[in-house]
């Protein structure tokens, strides 16, 4: 396993991160314990979560799976940078969890964020969470009063860090600029929607990350499966995955299908897996971290370590980006 720093931190975390989100739903406890097991077997370090994940009517669950995993012993917490994240309602009462509307249970007020920081807490089974990370921007609380109730949990010892989710580049400037003026370190990561198929965070995301020194952390790296073989694995009657939800909408369309099919073509021109490609590609991109991976399988796990050790040429990743252009930097990319 490679390892590299976390933005402009001291922090080093693995080239892949273990996304958790299927732990409780689609993945048993049991099977999620030895992913973790065989995670940390391989040398990824970095595990990422959120207080929502779970089931409908059990958010918290997949946090509780982890926390379950750490008291084990073994090492296992030592050996973790665990990342959660606050900004959904955790409400459970029996009921659907959205049903729940309670106000002060959702957001980034001072009040929710103390009180979701408590809950994983307890649910993780541990005494800190090294990344604490903003799910979504909240456009109704000011970030001063964002800011110090994570400067309270750093100095209690509760989070280390603290990272945003889904944000655009002008909410990782203001809310860095802002964490300045206190003295604060501010976002250190931001983890967005990143991938061959749908690049538009270059345009402001990825450089206000650079510029700010936030490691960039991409979900859904094989865009729900579509970069993964979809087209192979629907000939093949299999996948069914990689037939649903925005892999479905993508072949839907006769451009995007003929896009892939061409993708499939090149991996398989030089006898390669679509889906290590699609890691590795984001492997060299400027201000990645690592991407999330959320294996079901030893298998697709076998698969995403693979992806770290594939060298790719410059000749290839031209061919990418002929398949798969970028949208080019801001503003030339809508403007002269």
């Amino acid at each position: 396993m490679e390892y590299t720093q976390l933005g402009r931190t001291g922090l080093k975390v693995s080239r892949l991160v273990l996304g958790t989100m299927n732990f409780g739903e689609v993945t048993s406890e049991a099977d999620g314990h030895a992913l973790m097991d065989a995670a940390h077997a391989a040398g990824i370090n970095f595990f990422d979560t959120a207080n929502i994940y779970g089931a409908d009517d059990h958010k918290g669950l997949t946090e509780e799976i982890l926390g379950n995993w750490f008291a084990k012993g073994g090492g296992r917490r030592e050996r973790t940078v665990l990342a959660t994240k606050v900004y959904g309602n955790v409400t459970n009462d029996g009921k659907a969890w959205h049903e729940q509307s309670w106000p002060n249970h959702d957001r980034l007020s001072a009040l929710n964020i103390r009180r979701e920081a408590e809950a994983s807490l307890r649910r993780l089974r541990t005494d800190h969470i090294d990344v604490y990370q903003f799910h979504h921007v909240d456009r109704l609380t000011p970030w001063e009063e964002i800011w110090q109730a994570v400067d309270v949990l750093v100095q209690q010892g509760k989070i280390l860090y603290a990272g945003s989710s889904n944000f655009a580049g002008w909410h990782i400037a203001r809310a860095n600029e802002a964490a300045a003026r206190r003295g604060s370190l501010g976002l250190v990561s931001e983890q967005c929607l990143y991938n061959l198929a749908e690049r538009r965070a270059e345009m402001e995301v990825i450089p206000a990350a650079e510029g700010y020194g936030l490691g960039v952390i991409p979900w859904s790296p094989l865009h729900g499966g579509l970069l993964g073989g979809a087209l192979r694995k629907q000939r093949e009657g299999g996948g069914a995955r990689s037939t649903s939800g925005r892999s479905a909408d993508s072949l839907n369309s006769r451009e995007q299908r003929e896009q892939i099919q061409a993708y499939e073509d090149l991996c398989d021109k030089h006898g390669l897996q679509p889906g290590e490609v699609g890691l590795a590609w984001l492997l060299t991109r400027p201000g990645v971290t690592g991407p999330i991976v959320g294996p079901r399988t030893q298998e697709q796990l076998d698969s995403a370590l693979r992806a770290v050790e594939l060298d790719l040429t410059e000749e290839f990743l031209g061919a990418l980006d002929e398949i798969f252009p970028g949208p080019g930097p801001s503003p030339e990319a809508f403007a002269w």
